[in-house]
């Protein structure tokens, strides 16, 4: 979904594909169905399994929780159009689908800000990333908090990059987000946007000679299969928002309220354990499947920096310089 669109555009959408997802007959169990884009065996579809251990275990059974992974319950604006209409209760979403709601969602997009995963924390768990959230509060949609998707990388299957140079013209698999667009087009890369369920054929077939991405979503869609190269550029860091039905939230009792945002914390810290954890694993065994790993030298890693440093330029009336000086500041403290 291109950033750029207007706000708040997804109000008219039709609900495609769901209704599958029909009202459950009224019962003593309070049904929570959660709907997010991955696999069960990836870290979001392993915290998400952990929720609902924890609700069913702490309500006594008077609450259950239904999990709809791999995009079964549609895509994004579905997931949105469930939570405004009560057929969902939960859903997770990527910061880039959340730009059209607020244009504070686009600080994520911004390339080489986040140094380390400590760095975005101070993001997501602060007043900045508190700030973004609160603009779906007038749609019907509480967010959370976040969780881990990663940094990203470029994978392809054409040759080892090791240098900037060596990056030129590659054809890489992007988002739609403008932002990302444009880091990929200042590294010298050639960004080509395709629909997720689309990209491994579209790598197996060198349709795109490879994708930047990060090394769990990576591993866990078997990329390693058709990408034997990996350059480890830790470019931009990607979120989830995990988001609550307003109408659902505000039908609970306090102590039930409190009961699922606590499980949601602790879900949160899980799961960000598992992607953080994971990567060392993931690396060790992509290396044994014969990927060639580069990690790139604090002094080419900086010219990749530097390169990128118009993307800012180019996107500054719409992030705000303002909030960029004050991501800038937070993750300095």
């Amino acid at each position: 979904m291109n950033s750029r669109v207007k706000k708040h555009g997804f109000a008219g959408v039709a609900v495609v594909g769901m209704l599958s997802f029909a009202a459950v007959p009224a019962s003593a169990e309070t049904v929570i169905k959660i709907a997010h884009p991955n696999v069960p065996d990836h870290p979001m579809g392993k915290g998400f399994s952990y929720f609902e251990e924890l609700i069913e275990s702490r309500s006594n059974g008077e609450f259950s929780v239904d999990v709809y992974h791999s995009s079964q319950f549609g895509n994004f604006d579905s997931v949105v159009q469930g939570l405004q209409t009560g057929m969902l209760q939960m859903g997770s979403a990527s910061t880039p689908n959340l730009a059209p709601f607020s244009d504070d969602f686009l600080i994520f997009d911004m390339p080489f800000l986040f140094p380390s995963y400590e760095a975005a924390d101070r993001i997501t768990d602060g007043p900045i990333g508190r700030t973004a959230a609160q603009a779906l509060v007038e749609t019907g949609i509480i967010g959370l908090g976040y969780i881990d998707i990663g940094f990203r990388h470029i994978f392809n299957n054409q040759r080892p990059v090791q240098t900037l140079s060596d990056a030129e013209g590659l054809k890489i698999r992007s988002t739609p987000s403008s932002a990302h667009i444009a880091t990929l087009e200042s590294l010298g890369m050639n960004p080509t946007p395709i629909s997720w369920n689309e990209v491994y054929t579209a790598l197996q077939q060198k349709t795109v000679d490879g994708i930047d991405i990060d090394l769990n979503l990576a591993w866990f869609n078997n990329f390693h299969e058709v990408n034997q190269n990996l350059t480890l550029v830790r470019s931009l860091y990607s979120p989830h928002l995990v988001m609550i039905s307003q109408s659902f939230y505000d039908s609970l009792s306090p102590s039930d309220q409190i009961m699922v945002t606590e499980a949601f914390a602790e879900m949160k810290l899980y799961q960000r354990d598992l992607i953080r954890q994971n990567e060392e694993m993931i690396l060790e065994e992509m290396e044994k499947a014969g990927v060639n790993i580069v990690e790139l030298s604090e002094e080419e890693r900086a010219n990749w920096e530097a390169a990128t440093e118009g993307v800012y330029g180019e996107f500054e009336d719409e992030v705000g310089s303002d909030l960029i000086e004050r991501a800038r500041a937070t993750i300095a403290q």
